[in-house]
């Protein structure tokens, strides 16, 4: 009985630790995220459309996939619009250039914004002929450089350039994250056209080696009957048929044959242009939750160096939304050889793009080994993996980047600077751990005085 009772413990132990290491299929194990190299990336691929581009980088790549994350970047033209998508998982979309117009969907939330009418002068049924001509629809914003937006997993949203110039979007996904209950393959259910058409299977099967595999995108009516459609919607089937966008050549970002009418607010204020908010107590509800935040305003920098630059961040204390994505963003911009202090975060990977010029960069192990040591220049993403200690130094042209992490409220931790970990020990310790003098250990300890950004030319020679 004894032998029994061991046997059929040993084979539940065996079936949980199977259960803890498989849950999700395609996620990686423990220890198997033993990243020795780090690669600053470009992207993979490019699916090309009527009105736009989207460029994907490789997710399978190891520390993309040891973070849990993936990127991909929309370049929409004039007229483009990106049509109605959710994702799997939560995303963060930062806007590098133009601006437009966005909407996020949500079902059961009041069509807010609604066309100017008389129908209180007509009758019942004259007013249910007279909305099919009167447009409604969910709340839309202008959407314009430095913008991040945080969108939930599952939330249907668009995009719709009506600036002078081309659109540039960069949309980080968190495949891992708890609101994902599949593995940790990116998947983007489009709600109309077609954007799963045979270049962009044509393009994932090279970059698969010629195996099959699965595609990121797809229109989720395809799939339906027309006639099942047709009932659904109460439109006649050649209708329904277009829905599933079977025959659409223009892919998923499409070109508005006219300027699409949107019903906006007119007179939008100066305070809420440069970011103002008031909340009322409704602030964070579903249908009425702030989701978007400007970084590049040099104003609500959280660290301002004006020899060096700035550094701001954006987590759940300033857009509460990002609470319930476990997501947060940062926005560094970096002059002439200014240097960012070496840190590391203590509870979040981060995925840096860079938006401008161009630094030195090194990535630390917990064996002391450099994973990463090179040039980051413009357009490309490197991700650090979480407590990998990271330290950037600006070129000639400066250096810009946009930094999304997998934690609300990432913590930063500093090792130089006036708030670091070594300005926090005993000077005694400094020099006994360093094997330096009590002055030299002073000196490591108060020569820098700034916080988290230096400027680039405080060096000392070597001692004779």
């Amino acid at each position: 009985m004894a032998k029994l009772s061991l046997s059929v413990v040993s084979f539940l132990l065996v079936l949980g630790l199977g259960c803890a290491t498989h849950v999700r299929e395609g996620s990686w194990q423990v220890g198997e995220c033993q990243i020795s190299n780090i690669d600053a990336r470009e992207p993979s691929y490019t699916v090309r459309s009527e009105g736009g581009e989207t460029e994907f980088w490789d997710n399978r790549n190891d520390e993309f996939r040891c973070a849990g994350v993936s990127i991909r970047r929309h370049r929409i033209q004039q007229r483009g619009l990106l049509l109605p998508v959710y994702h799997n998982a939560p995303v963060l979309v930062y806007v590098v250039q133009g601006r437009g117009t966005y909407g996020v969907l949500n079902s059961g939330c009041p069509e807010t914004f609604e066309a100017e009418s008389a129908q209180q002068q007509y009758s019942r049924k004259e007013r249910s002929e007279r909305s099919f001509r009167e447009d409604r629809h969910q709340k839309v914003e202008d959407v314009k450089q430095g913008d991040v937006i945080a969108v939930r997993a599952g939330e249907a949203h668009w995009v719709y350039n009506d600036g002078d110039q081309e659109l540039v979007l960069v949309v980080f996904h968190h495949n891992a994250n708890y609101a994902n209950q599949l593995d940790q393959n990116p998947r983007s259910f489009f709600l109309a056209g077609n954007p799963n058409n045979e270049q962009e299977e044509e393009q994932y099967m090279r970059l698969r080696g010629g195996k099959e595999a699965q595609s990121e995108l797809g229109n989720v009516f395809r799939g339906f009957h027309d006639e099942l459609l047709a009932e659904a919607f109460g439109v006649d089937v050649e209708t329904a048929r277009k829905l599933r966008g079977q025959n659409d050549e223009r892919g998923h970002i499409i070109r508005a044959e006219k300027s699409i009418k949107l019903i906006q607010p007119y007179g939008r204020s100066r305070r809420e242009d440069e970011g103002y908010h008031n909340d009322n107590g409704l602030e964070e509800t579903v249908c009425s939750a702030r989701v978007k935040e400007n970084l590049d305003r040099a104003s609500r920098a959280d660290f301002y160096n004006p020899r060096a630059g700035r550094f701001s961040t954006l987590n759940s204390f300033n857009l509460p939304i990002l609470r319930f994505l476990q997501l947060s963003a940062a926005r560094g911009v970096l002059h002439r050889n200014a240097i960012f202090s070496p840190h590391w975060y203590a509870n979040a990977h981060s995925l840096i793009y860079v938006t401008r010029g161009a630094s030195r960069v090194q990535i630390v192990n917990h064996r002391g080994h450099a994973v990463f040591d090179g040039q980051l220049r413009e357009g490309q993403v490197v991700v650090v993996p979480q407590n990998f200690a990271v330290v950037k130094q600006a070129g000639e042209e400066g250096f810009e980047w946009v930094a999304f992490n997998t934690n609300d409220n990432a913590i930063i931790n500093t090792l130089s600077g006036r708030t670091s970990a070594i300005r926090g020990l005993p000077v005694d310790v400094v020099a006994n751990a360093y094997q330096v003098s009590r002055e030299e250990a002073e000196r490591l300890k108060f020569s820098r005085r700034e916080t988290l950004i230096f400027s680039g030319t405080q060096r000392r020679p070597a001692s004779a």
